[in-house]
């Protein structure tokens, strides 16, 4: 692959922007002029001449440029292997042998818009935007060199991939991806369905979340939103009953075989909308030791911002409610619009209108193999608050 030639020029506050570490240039924030068609490498200059780095073109997305590297160099296969045997050994040195992981993590990570996961020596690939979605295959071809893996599953079927104008598909690229990939985490066994599973198949960036769940134990335990019980079968190692709520009856037929697998049978399955679960549940005067609630993202963008606090702070008022003395809530958000300092407040808020005296006994956010960028907060979106209510 040829060194790029194209070049985009950079307007001071998208200059001053990258110079404090950010990796992204607004489409407002390019000069004018003919710019190159989408997918493209380009060479990011400012105003004055000023090189700061390689990225990826986009020509439909509002984010335009997103910085590769602020090296001058090209972006061919050596590179690209390069990355992949980085990210890998920060991985093998950061998650000792764990069977389900994160290998690529966008910008974070040097190949914006690339995500892929492991799963017990399969590899999932997503190309979110339009210049890696070009060089898929390339990537790909890096993977396979670096890992050599099973397989290589390209599951492109995420709706941000219309912000870039890209097709959705999903297709086998190397090897043979099994409907189920078996797999171990911590104390539990699962299965993961790369195919048709959300994300890649399971919620990797709650990993670490999930494991802390362990030794938490409590007799009756609520998950909301349990999706295919990672959290509620974390919990049942402890606990006497675990009720997991969802609305997706795919989702809890596939806990329900979870729980069977583990041998457990105190966890039950509920469908249902979780809110009004809540609300049902403080009617008849139900108790938990534990509750957990990790929801969708509800605020998408900044527009929805005030109505994902309202919901947020619905969901934690009627849980502080449901929490039996001393019980603990698990709640989480991923939602990057909602900053750590808004989620606090909502949680203030909440235990306020419940009156309940809460102490925070832990934050976490998203495992190591989903790292943050300093200087661009948008790699920092997943929170996850332990509070016990007296």
């Amino acid at each position: 692959m040829s060194p790029a030639i194209d070049r985009v020029v950079v307007a001071p506050p998208g200059a001053d922007r990258l110079l404090a570490g950010h990796l992204w240039v607004f489409r407002n924030q390019i000069q004018d002029g003919q710019l190159p068609e989408s997918g493209a490498v380009v060479r990011v200059t400012d105003t004055r001449g000023r090189f700061h780095g390689m990225g990826f073109y986009s020509a439909q997305s509002a984010i335009a440029v997103r910085l590769i590297t602020r090296q001058e160099r090209a972006i061919d296969g050596d590179f690209l292997r390069e990355q992949v045997h980085k990210a890998a050994e920060r991985r093998r040195r950061q998650l000792l042998g764990t069977p389900a992981y994160r290998l690529l993590h966008g910008e974070a990570d040097g190949l914006p818009g690339t995500v892929a996961d492991v799963y017990a020596g399969h590899v999932v690939l997503q190309t979110l935007a339009a210049g890696s979605d070009r060089l898929a295959n390339e990537i790909a071809e890096a993977i396979a060199e670096v890992l050599a893996p099973q397989s290589i599953l390209l599951r492109n079927d995420p709706q941000v991939r219309r912000l870039e104008g890209l097709v959705r598909e999903v297709r086998q690229l190397r090897g043979h991806t099994p409907p189920r990939i078996p797999l171990r985490e911590g104390s539990i066994q699962l299965t993961v369905d790369p195919w048709q599973g959300q994300k890649t198949g399971l919620f990797l960036d709650q990993r670490e979340n999930r494991l802390a769940l362990e030794p938490i134990g409590g007799r009756r335990v609520l998950d909301c939103f349990a999706y295919e019980g990672g959290f509620a079968l974390h919990a049942a190692l402890l606990a006497s009953e675990v009720v997991a709520v969802d609305v997706s009856a795919t989702s809890l037929a596939r806990a329900a075989e979870h729980a069977r697998l583990n041998g457990f049978t105190h966890l039950k399955t509920v469908e249902g909308n979780a809110f009004d679960l809540l609300r049902s549940l403080a009617a008849s005067n139900e108790r938990f030791d534990t509750i957990i609630l990790d929801p969708p993202a509800f605020a998408k963008n900044r527009a929805a911002l005030p109505g994902a606090l309202r919901g947020y702070k619905e969901i934690n008022l009627r849980a502080l409610k449901l929490l039996a003395p001393g019980g603990r809530l698990v709640t989480a958000s991923c939602s990057y619009h909602l900053s750590e300092a808004d989620f606090e407040d909502v949680l203030r808020s909440a235990a306020a209108d419940a009156r309940r005296t809460v102490h925070v006994v832990a934050r976490g956010g998203q495992g190591p193999d989903h790292p943050v960028l300093l200087g661009m907060p948008e790699t920092a979106y997943l929170k996850c608050w332990v509070l016990t209510a007296e």
